[in-house]
């Protein structure tokens, strides 16, 4: 293509690389000027224009864009008009779409001229959707690169779309004593949204005993009833390929093809097969409608792509789901680490009670939250001070006894302030009130102690970090060489356990009734086994040298 100023007696029949406006006309970008143009553009005492001549063998945009589309056309796959030298691929029905990356690839380097742009690999996609764009860069393409892109593109098959399967799906849930009603009824409820928006059914759920006669039982009697895959939700985590989840696939007459994947959240997946029907053991986060690693196998399943040990093995890069700091492991303490050095983030949906409700009778007559350290910094305000810089917000500071100086103390600092009128009565007073005022979008809350200076904002958000209600860590602990500290987090559907606690006792009963749900973080600081109730206490702080 021969491109730049270009004389209007040599004009006619050249393409206008930019748009001129003239008196009472606009000569566009891309139009093939003709004899009346060229006389328009004299008369408007222009000598000359910024034009593209095509060469012996170069293919205007439209006809090279509309015969690349051509050659990409499958089953299921339709195409737009050409237009400005682009052509837009188009999905016929809902189903997954799976490209050739390596031909794009090539397609993309043959020539500058040409460009192909797809939607990711195993995109799910509704009917009429785009799946691709082609655009010629303007305004030709050279027609020996166009004839080599056609040969490769009619050859391979650079986008291919497979149709969701209306596939009946059999689901055993397992049961432990102490699993919730509500609970198990989610799980059912979050399965079979996620299969009808694959097309398929679910059909009447099992739901036995967390063991593996029972569960191998149930599987045979959904293959009986129709089941073309299987799926089972544990009410305990799967940890092993001999779990009870896996072994029942085992005893039901299966195979187990891989356990473990590459994806966060959804590392616990275990993959086998029934003769030809998958079953999987699902991994925790199933349990929540947030897109996990189980998306992408089951969409591939319900598109008919064999799913095999290689291929969840293959789904490492990108498989890093959601933003987290940290992620210990319910059984396994956190190796000990630094605060993050990058600026502090809002954390997702946690909230912040801060405790200053005590009457502080083992340092009377002083009030301990309103002693001041080194600097002058009451106690109260370093702790809130800390929660400040961890990013936490909410911050809810319950006050009680000597309300108003607390208040003045804390004034200026982004704080809300809840009243505990009983507080006279103990600690789970001041949690009853703070957590009755948690705003309702609030998926946890870190309670911390007015009387805890030493704990940091790294440590806190480090809690947060670790804090996955949907993977088994509903309650965060910090430790200090395998000592379980404060502050503590809880998960929302802790709430009402906690509301129904009385006397001066606070949530700590609960950590033990639910250590399921329990995760510990261990921690290189010792300030979160550190409380201040008596001023020999309070003069070995750091910082806190002289109360009086």
């Amino acid at each position: 293509m021969i491109f730049g100023p270009t004389p209007l007696e040599e004009a006619e029949g050249a393409i206008l690389a930019h748009s001129i406006r003239l008196k009472g006309r606009v000569l566009k970008k891309g139009t093939v000027l003709d004899a009346e143009a060229i006389a328009a553009l004299k008369a408007a005492g222009q000598g000359q224009v910024m034009a593209a001549r095509l060469a012996p063998g170069d293919v205007p945009e439209d006809e090279a864009a509309s015969r690349l589309a051509d050659a990409m056309l499958r089953p299921l796959i339709a195409r737009t008009r050409a237009a400005t030298g682009r052509v837009n691929l188009l999905s016929e029905s809902a189903g997954l779409l799976v490209l050739d990356e390596e031909l794009v690839h090539r397609v993309n380097a043959l020539d500058e001229s040409l460009t192909l742009a797809t939607l990711p690999n195993f995109t799910v996609v509704q009917p009429r959707e785009m799946l691709a764009t082609i655009k010629v860069i303007p305004f030709a393409a050279p027609g020996a690169a166009l004839g080599v892109a056609e040969a490769l593109l009619r050859k391979g098959s650079a986008l291919a779309l497979h149709p969701f399967r209306p596939l009946k799906v059999g689901l055993v849930m397992t049961e432990l004593p102490g699993v919730k009603e509500s609970a198990m009824e989610g799980a059912v409820e979050v399965t079979r949204e996620r299969v009808e928006a694959l097309h398929g059914s679910l059909l009447p759920v099992e739901r036995v005993r967390h063991e593996t006669g029972p569960v191998a039982d149930a599987l045979n009697r959904l293959r009986r009833h129709g089941a073309q895959m299987l799926l089972i939700a544990g009410a305990s985590a799967v940890v092993d390929r001999r779990d009870v989840g896996p072994a029942a696939i085992v005893k039901a007459g299966g195979r187990i093809e891989h356990f473990g994947m590459p994806v966060d959240p959804g590392n616990l997946l275990c993959l086998g097969a029934i003769e030809d029907i998958p079953a999987m053991v699902l991994p925790g986060c199933a349990r929540s409608p947030k897109l996990n690693g189980f998306d992408w196998v089951l969409q591939r399943l319900f598109a008919g792509i064999p799913v095999r040990a290689r291929d969840v093995m293959a789904m490492g890069v990108g498989g890093l789901l959601k933003e987290i700091e940290t992620r210990p492991l319910p059984r396994e303490k956190a190796p000990a680490a630094p605060p993050p050095a990058r600026a502090p983030r809002r954390p997702r949906g946690v909230a912040a009670l801060v405790l200053a409700a005590g009457r502080s009778r083992r340092m009377a007559p002083l009030n301990k939250l309103l002693v001041a350290d080194d600097h002058g910094v009451p106690m109260i305000a370093r702790v809130v001070d800390q929660v400040a810089a961890s990013g936490l917000r909410p911050i809810l500071v319950v006050t009680g006894h000597e309300r108003e100086r607390v208040e003045e103390a804390l004034a200026g600092r982004p704080v809300s302030f809840v009243h505990a009128e009983d507080y006279a009565q103990g600690l789970s007073a001041s949690l009853r009130a703070g957590i009755a005022a948690l705003p309702p979008e609030a998926e946890g809350v870190l309670v911390c102690l007015g009387d805890m200076p030493l704990v940091t904002a790294g440590v806190m958000q480090r809690l947060v970090a670790a804090f996955d209600p949907e993977e088994g860590r509903a309650i965060v602990q910090p430790t200090y060489r395998g000592k379980q500290g404060n502050p503590v987090l809880w998960g929302r559907e802790f709430f009402p356990e906690i509301m129904a606690i009385t006397g001066d006792v606070g949530a700590r009963q609960l950590v033990g009734r639910h250590a399921d749900r329990l995760v510990e973080v261990e921690v290189g600081e010792d300030g979160v086994l550190r409380d201040f109730d008596t001023t020999e206490a309070l003069k070995a702080a750091p910082g806190f040298g002289r109360p009086g």
